[in-house]
């Protein structure tokens, strides 16, 4: 009997129930906080049907819903994380109360401002951030400094600092504005901090970060702290339907 008829494996069951990524579903396996039909899970390879009664940290695994997608106008002073130790003001505290609850397709930091995606569903949070996907960060960037001749333009070549290294970066200069700098950055990656790490690399502070897209999704005239869902038609389409296959977004072939 094949793995399929088997079941699937159980953080992946738990990814797609929105309880977390499959990465911090393992991890809340290997803390002992989940059980199957009241017993422990040992390991996160455990394959499940469905009808067993999963639970995490006592509260039943509700049934996968299909994957959904949310743009959402993060403002600055809000944490990409669902519990923030030193206790600031979390993305997901300020999220509408009719909302699922949802993870974030990577972060944004502090007080980075702009677009962030939203999903219900960890498998589809997962794809959206594989770098196989090609797809470019975007941002407006505000940034005090002066910029050396042609010092853009070798971005286009990758650059490594502080030992890390960067790929190809698209920038632009837009306007100058007093002693501050309007950019636009396109970053294919999203390492930690990238785009404030480059500009600082060319002499650059950044003082103003909005991201305004993330691959096809824009921000547009989305308001700040505002959330609408992308529709289910957009998103196959955005996807491919292989992979929306996968999601159980549409029947499998």
């Amino acid at each position: 009997m094949d793995e399929e008829m088997k079941g699937e494996r159980l953080a992946k069951v738990m990814a797609r129930a929105g309880v977390a990524s499959r990465r911090g579903a393992e991890t809340l396996i290997a803390e002992g906080r989940v059980t199957i039909d009241g017993r422990p899970v040992e390991t996160p390879a455990t394959l499940v049907t469905g009808d067993e009664d999963i639970r995490v940290d006592g509260s039943r695994l509700r049934k996968p819903e299909a994957p959904r997608l949310w743009r959402y106008h993060k403002p600055s002073g809000l944490v990409t994380t669902h519990k923030d130790p030193q206790g600031r003001q979390t993305v997901f505290d300020n999220l509408p109360t009719d909302l699922p609850r949802v993870l974030s397709v990577g972060r944004l930091d502090l007080t980075t401002e702009g677009l962030l995606l939203l999903t219900n569903d960890g498998g589809l949070s997962r794809l959206l951030e594989l770098p196989s996907t090609g797809w470019k960060r975007r941002y407006r960037v505000r940034a005090y400094g002066r910029l050396a001749g042609g010092s853009l333009g070798r971005l286009s070549e990758g650059l490594t600092v502080e030992g890390v290294r960067y790929g190809p970066i698209q920038a632009k200069l837009d306007r100058r504005q007093g002693d501050n700098l309007w950019l636009t950055v396109a970053i294919a990656e999203g390492k930690n901090r990238e785009v404030r790490a480059i500009c600082r690399h060319l002499g650059l502070t950044v003082n103003r970060l909005i991201r305004v897209s993330y691959g096809p999704f824009q921000l547009g005239h989305l308001a700040e702290g505002e959330v609408e869902e992308v529709p289910r038609k957009q998103l196959i389409e955005q996807v491919g339907r292989r992979h929306a296959a996968s999601l159980g977004l549409i029947a499998g072939r």
